[in-house]
């Protein structure tokens, strides 16, 4: 939920010998339409089983490859099955800033559905926050940390 799990992604691809895959970019070319359209027109229930049927497929066809996930990919069964999961952990302002410091922040905001609504945002952060920390393998505090960093110590415990 914007704590900058395409951006690490992208940075690990560079200082590494392996392949990114973003999950929502998957289905959004399965679907032939963006997340928020699936959101809008499909609805939550819809889209969590689009997300069942891709775990499905990178558990099967993936490796050596690190996989940035939408924000409730954690929910998956077999999430641990398809590799080490890796937890981006900032807090709920954290996330909030580094979206709004990004130069094109108004549309970063206008494509992520589920912070539509802030009071439901942070419900949703905090109850996510307990899951993530349960699920991953490693937990990596991104807050005011340069990429550089992040990525360093990442690659330390992959």
């Amino acid at each position: 939920m914007g704590v900058g799990k395409g951006t690490v992604a992208r940075a690990l691809v560079k200082k590494s010998n392996m392949f990114a895959i973003d999950t929502d970019d998957l289905i959004e070319s399965m679907e032939n339409r963006k997340i928020k359209k699936i959101f809008e027109i499909e609805g939550e229930p819809y889209f969590r089983a689009l997300e069942k049927k891709t775990a499905l497929w990178l558990q099967k066809s993936v490796n050596n490859t690190i996989i940035s996930t939408g924000g409730g990919f954690y929910k998956q069964e077999n999430i641990n099955k398809i590799g080490k999961v890796v937890y981006l952990k900032s807090s709920f302002q954290g996330i909030l800033d580094r979206i709004n410091e990004a130069p094109n922040a108004e549309n970063k905001l206008k494509k992520r559905p589920l912070l539509q609504n802030m009071e439901e945002a942070i419900k949703l952060y905090n109850s996510r926050a307990k899951e993530y920390e349960k699920v991953a393998k490693i937990v990596v505090d991104v807050e005011n940390k340069d990429i550089k960093d992040i990525v360093k110590e990442i690659l330390g415990q992959i």
